[in-house]
């Protein structure tokens, strides 16, 4: 996290802020003690990034996923079947 001090802050105020509203957090200091930290107030819906598990239930995976046609893909891969 970046820590600004507060002549810099009031310098840069409007790109510090625009900086802020896409998530990047920083802290003010005066005379170098940490006085203030700026975050955003809200994530828009469009930069939330997505996790692993965002559909439990929806996806269906078979239990002999990682044997599925392994015969098949090793004659492909051996160059029995073409």
């Amino acid at each position: 996290m970046q820590t600004i001090n507060i002549h810099e802050a009031k310098t840069h105020l409007s790109r510090l802020v625009e900086d802020a509203a896409l998530g990047n957090v920083f802290i003010i200091a005066k005379a170098g003690k940490p006085m203030v930290k700026v975050s955003p107030l809200a994530v828009d819906e469009n930069q939330k990034i997505l996790k692993l598990g965002f559909m439990p239930g929806e996806i269906m995976v078979p239990d002999d996923f990682d044997t599925l046609e392994s015969g098949v893909l090793s004659d492909l891969f051996e160059g029995r079947l073409s």
